[in-house]
């Protein structure tokens, strides 16, 4: 009773997460991130690249977008027609501008982002468990076959497949996982960790970094007891997200040594 009432837990938490990571729609930018007509006429007839640069830095300026191309220029997707918010980016599949955008996986057959991004780590996490339980739970069965105990040749077959098939995905997806672990202690998105966000400052791939607390509860957010429930808990609202710079500017004792260096320089003779 103990082993059906186990299984059925991780059973039902593995279908609803797999459910949530393909049925929860990737999240698109919002309209104000859209350029208007009028704009966008005024940018495809400017041939001069310098002068389109500028056009989308004045449409950018209300805008809490902060990361820029590798030019430095304003993150613009021909394709949507919007200026694309921090950690945005086009998905060549979808064809669509997700927001946060971690990778298009073909197993769930979605975009992972900022809206089902948590829903993939805990299907990723509960898979884990469910092939740990299987492989556990027929590993005896495993040892009778080895030891000639089982005669019959079709529960044999099942045994040997059942105990391969676990096995190998638990591996498989030990490594999955603990990459998106290390990702989710960094903050970064698998895009981000292939090529880091550029700033005004130039490219950072820490930018996002807040340490590992507040790191976790961007993507589980503050209530511990919804972290290990497929329920949408992450922070914000995926267009802005606050950067080490910036916590960084906004603390007054950092603030109060800059400004100590400062008075050091003006004092050192040029």
């Amino acid at each position: 009773v103990a082993y059906l009432i186990i299984f059925h837990i991780l059973f039902v938490l593995f279908v609803w997460t797999y459910w949530k990571s393909i049925f929860t729609l990737p999240m698109q930018p919002g309209k104000k991130y859209h350029i208007s007509y009028a704009d966008k006429e005024r940018y495809e007839n400017e041939e001069r690249p310098e002068v389109q640069r500028q056009i989308l830095a004045d449409i950018a300026r209300k805008l809490p977008v902060y990361t820029r191309t590798v030019n430095g220029g304003i993150r613009f997707c021909d394709r949507c027609q919007l200026i694309k918010p921090d950690r945005c980016h086009h998905c060549s599949v979808c064809a669509i501008c997700v927001l946060k955008m971690d990778h298009h996986c073909p197993w769930v057959n979605n975009c992972i982002g900022f809206s089902n991004y948590k829903f993939f780590l805990l299907f990723l996490a509960y898979s884990l468990l469910y092939c740990l339980y299987i492989a556990a739970t027929v590993f005896k069965y495993f040892i009778k076959y080895w030891t000639g105990e089982l005669t019959n040749g079709r529960s044999k077959f099942h045994v040997l497949f059942l105990l391969f098939v676990a096995v190998m995905f638990f591996v498989s997806l030990l490594f999955l996982f603990g990459y998106h672990c290390w990702l989710v202690s960094r903050n970064r998105s698998t895009l981000e960790a292939f090529s880091a966000p550029v700033f005004q400052n130039g490219p950072d791939k820490n930018g996002f970094n807040l340490g590992f607390v507040k790191n976790l509860q961007q993507v589980f957010g503050e209530e511990k007891k919804l972290w290990l429930l497929p329920i949408a808990s992450s922070q914000g609202d995926g267009h802005f997200f606050p950067m080490r710079a910036l916590c960084e500017a906004q603390n007054p004792l950092l603030a109060n040594e800059e400004q100590w260096e400062d008075d050091g320089i003006d004092e050192e003779p040029h």
